[in-house]
Parts: C-alpha cells; sequence; structure tokens
C-alpha cells in the first residue's frame, strides 16, 4: 500500500539500462559527508541549511542522465524535465530518516529510481496517524505527488535486512537516483 499520491513503477527500465546506469554512477565523484555516499547533479542540496541557492548550481544535468529526464516527462508526472538528481548509496545497515523533501526548494513532483538491492520504504502520515509500506525493488520507480509529496513522510529504517510479508529479504547495496525540480525564488 502506498500512501494517495505515490505510486510505484517496477521494471521502469531494463536490466542492461540499470547496469548501464550504475556504471556512469560509479564513474562519477562521491560526497561522503553523509551517514552514506552521495553525489549531486544540477544543483547542490544544502543539508545543514536545508535549500538551494544559485551559488549551488552546478550545470546541466550529464547527458547518461537524458533518458531518464525525458521518460520522467512522458511517465514520471513531470512538466518539464526535472534539474536536479541527487544519488545516493546505501549499504546494508544504512538507511534515511523520516522526511519531507524541501518544500520550497523543490517542486511538486519527486521521483527516485532505485539500482542494486532491494528496500523497504516506510511512509508516516504528517498527521501521525497513518502508516504504510512498500517495497523498491531494483529498477523501480517511485513517484511521490501531491499528498504523499507534502503530506507524508518518507524514510529507509537503517537496518540490514527487511521482514516483507513474513519472509526476510537481506539488503544489498542500492543506489537511488531522485530526480526533483529546483524552485528559483
Amino acid at each position: 500500500m502506498l500512501p494517495p499520491g505515490a505510486q510505484l513503477l517496477s521494471n521502469f527500465i531494463s536490466c542492461s539500462h540499470a547496469s548501464e546506469l550504475l556504471g556512469a554512477v560509479d564513474r562519477g565523484p562521491w560526497l561522503t559527508d553523509l551517514r552514506r555516499r552521495v553525489q549531486h547533479y544540477g544543483w547542490r542540496y544544502d543539508y545543514r541549511a536545508r535549500r538551494t541557492a544559485e551559488h549551488l548550481y552546478l550545470g546541466p544535468l550529464p547527458v547518461w542522465l537524458t533518458e531518464e529526464t525525458r521518460r520522467l516527462v512522458k511517465e514520471g508526472g513531470f512538466s518539464s524535465p526535472p534539474d536536479q538528481a541527487i544519488i545516493n548509496e546505501y549499504l546494508p545497515g544504512q538507511g534515511i530518516s523520516a522526511h519531507v523533501d524541501c518544500e520550497p526548494c523543490f517542486g511538486p513532483v519527486i521521483a527516485s529510481l532505485s539500482l542494486g538491492g532491494p528496500c523497504e520504504m516506510e511512509f508516516r502520515s504528517r498527521d501521525g496517524g497513518e502508516r504504510c509500506k512498500a517495497l523498491l525493488s531494483p529498477r523501480s520507480l517511485l513517484i511521490l505527488n501531491g499528498e504523499a509529496r507534502y503530506d507524508w513522510t518518507h524514510a529507509i529504517p537503517a537496518r540490514k535486512s527487511d521482514l516483507v510479508d513474513g519472509r526476510r529479504i537481506p539488503r544489498h547495496r542500492r543506489v537511488s537516483l531522485t530526480f526533483r525540480t529546483v524552485l528559483r525564488a
């Protein structure tokens, strides 16, 4: 089950394209100032200040992300190609705390493409009432729009396996490519 406004598209890309993307990611520069490794493209997000700013513009997205940004306009709910991508690497035992992507920074649609191993994402309504979970499979695309974007937090618990439908699924390296549109003042 997903929050209203969320959509999970399985097998959004082919296995061969996923391998190509992962190769391009691994050739990129990793930052290690968080508990996980990250890469920023288009715009750098300042985690401490929780914002983007003109001086954080890095240039256009790399060519190897062009196909994804075009598909996100056709199939992912974006009205124009996103201009910011953040790549997060999650090793077994790593996660990200519950959050809503910066509202004054980014537009109404957030999309995240999963590469590598699967993991479970947890959602919680901001009013504290409802909760739900979803397994993010390799090559799936999670789209957050509307209520799912603004009224629900999302998190990846820091653990080494997930219990899904009574089955223990060990975690492996997962890389997420999250696409957003920067709102400029």
